[in-house]
């Protein structure tokens, strides 16, 4: 007989007023990135690889609780990028060659027909997600790579139009969410890093994220950037290619980048009326100039001239990946800190009001 399973800790809630999280990704340790490398080489098992992941997975959500966070994730340590992880796993997706150097992408992913159903494994990230909620009494948020950026790195030989394949993949998504739901996840996010590259696309992307989030009842957030490959930006702009449209889409929260763009995109959320939750960027994570207190709170004050308080939280701009970790670490801890000045501050008037 196997031996009872323990169960995990229970979560405690996220503070109602400037909630401190992370948008997914956490700094890759180069002798992670070197073992992976070894076992796409064929020197390491995957059971061993396991190991280390798991190793690499405990301390960087030690850093992220040491920090002060409020709603932390696993680092995606597991994840070579945010693509090639959701796509090596999809039923149907055809990768010739899977062995590679750490993070370069399967270029060559194809699919050459309509793409089946999960089935009983579905993707994995459930088991991901019970990994960590295993290891913290903080809530854990989980991302998904959405389905109009997973679409682009697919060459599509299967759909006659190539909206049916993003579709698709967000019908397939939408399972593996049901499916993260089920093991307790409450807290999800849908990155769309390739979006701001495909404006005219806008409609198409909510669509498939209002099929990703269709009957599963768990906090949503939609994440859109202007990418962060090797810590530099893939496109320039500004957001007012997402909006109105964004106002269609099925999910608790949008989270933007603010920090290294400036503030100027905020008028949109009034202009919109935006009247859900803001995740919003204070954290560059494209320098490696550490924030000081003040200049997040700085930037937390200014949102809140467009966000009601109880409808912001606070998180970098994106993922952590790229940035040395003694940076990352000292990041994180200045968020936490520049959102507990704003959080004292805006206690202290509701004491005196």
């Amino acid at each position: 007989m196997s031996p009872a399973r323990r169960p995990g800790p229970v979560p405690r809630p996220a503070p109602v007023l400037l909630p401190t999280t992370v948008i997914g990704s956490y700094p890759v340790p180069e002798w992670l990135g070197q073992l992976r490398n070894d076992y796409y080489q064929g020197r390491i098992s995957q059971a061993y690889l396991d190991e280390i992941h798991e190793m690499a997975i405990k301390a960087a959500l030690l850093d992220q609780e040491r920090a002060g966070l409020d709603i932390v994730s696993d680092g995606e340590l597991r994840r070579d990028n945010d693509i090639d992880y959701l796509l090596s796993r999809i039923p149907g997706i055809d990768i010739p060659r899977r062995d590679k150097a750490d993070y370069f992408d399967y270029y060559d992913a194809r699919v050459s027909s309509e793409l089946p159903g999960l089935g009983d494994q579905g993707l994995g990230l459930d088991a991901d997600f019970r990994f960590i909620a295993r290891l913290t009494d903080l809530p854990v948020k989980l991302s998904l790579t959405g389905p109009f950026s997973l679409s682009r790195r697919i060459s599509n030989a299967a759909y006659p139009d190539s909206a049916d394949l993003v579709r698709a993949l967000a019908r397939l998504l939408s399972a593996e969410a049901a499916r993260l739901a089920l093991a307790g996840a409450r807290y999800l996010q849908i990155d769309e890093p390739f979006l701001a590259g495909y404006p005219e696309a806008v409609e198409l992307a909510i669509e498939a994220i209002n099929i990703v989030t269709e009957g599963v009842s768990v906090n949503w957030t939609l994440h859109v950037c202007y990418g962060n490959r090797y810590a530099r930006p893939l496109w320039a702009g500004h957001y007012d290619f997402l909006f109105p449209a964004v106002s269609k889409a099925n999910v608790d929260q949008v989270a933007l980048e603010f920090a290294r763009t400036g503030d100027d995109d905020l008028r949109l959320l009034e202009q919109h009326q935006w009247d859900r939750r803001l995740g919003l960027g204070v954290i560059d994570v494209k320098s490696e100039q550490v924030e000081s207190a003040d200049l997040v709170a700085a930037r937390i004050r200014r949102a809140l001239r467009f966000v009601a308080p109880a409808n912001l939280a606070v998180n970098p701009d994106c993922g952590l990946r790229h940035l040395p970790p003694q940076t990352a670490r000292a990041k994180l801890a200045a968020m936490v800190s520049g959102a507990a000045l704003v959080r004292a501050e805006l206690e202290g008037k509701g004491a005196e009001n």
